[in-house]
């Protein structure tokens, strides 16, 4: 069920298990009385052990891209529309796309993409704050690498895509105000679902967490 951003939330926690190194919570997010969210959530005390990673592909720097938001205005002169029409909202999070796709016509392409991100403001030196933005910042750009083999036009109105489950993993210590690289593939789409994998990496290499969603991806049958 879809959330109303104008309205309350109630949440719901459910302490699974208290261990010595890891603890387990539930959390059910209502609105209405209904279930909009429903999360399991494990946290860990930092130990040591064995360390390795994949590695980061050599891609662009930031500072040679131009921003999302920047892209947006510039497709907005070319199609002759409202900016606020494509993004309605101000986001929070520079995001810097590698490989610069125009949504209103992006060919067929592999389903990889690549994306620089970070919080445009700076953050308090708390390791939580900085994970509640990443986590939400992943959301952004995921289940976008489906549409990459289908030449899947945005803001056409012929498309409904929303996110079905959302898996995050926290790997290493990071700061979501300095550039971290998000890569991006989607190994399959069917039965109009598209699932979606990422890294994301800080800007010296160091894998910090992964990502995996499944997403709706319904084409939407004009009305007779």
């Amino acid at each position: 069920m879809a959330g109303d951003k104008t309205k309350p939330i109630y949440y719901e926690v459910d302490p699974i298990r208290d261990g010595r190194s890891f603890t387990t919570r539930r959390i059910v997010a209502r609105q209405d009385g209904k279930a909009i969210f429903n999360m399991a959530a494990s946290f860990q005390l930092e130990q040591e052990g064995y360390d390795h990673q994949i590695e980061m592909l050599n891609v662009p720097p930031p500072e040679s891209l131009i921003s999302y938001s920047e892209l947006i205005e510039t497709l907005a002169v070319k199609y002759k529309l409202d900016p606020k029409k494509i993004v309605p909202e101000d986001r929070p999070i520079d995001i810097r796309p590698v490989e610069r796709i125009d949504p209103f016509n992006p060919g067929q392409r592999p389903p990889f993409r690549h994306v620089w991100f970070k919080a445009k403001e700076p953050l308090p030196s708390i390791k939580q704050i900085h994970s509640y933005v990443l986590a939400y910042a992943s959301d952004f750009n995921l289940l976008l690498t489906a549409l990459l083999p289908h030449n899947a036009r945005l803001y056409q109105g012929k498309l409904r895509l929303a996110s079905l489950d959302h898996a995050m993993w926290f790997h290493r210590n990071f700061k979501a105000d300095d550039w971290l690289l998000y890569a991006l593939d989607s190994p399959s789409a069917s039965n109009a679902r598209g699932f979606c994998r990422g890294s994301i990496f800080s800007r010296d290499g160091n894998l910090v967490a992964s990502v995996a969603q499944e997403g709706l991806i319904r084409l939407v049958k004009p009305k007779h």
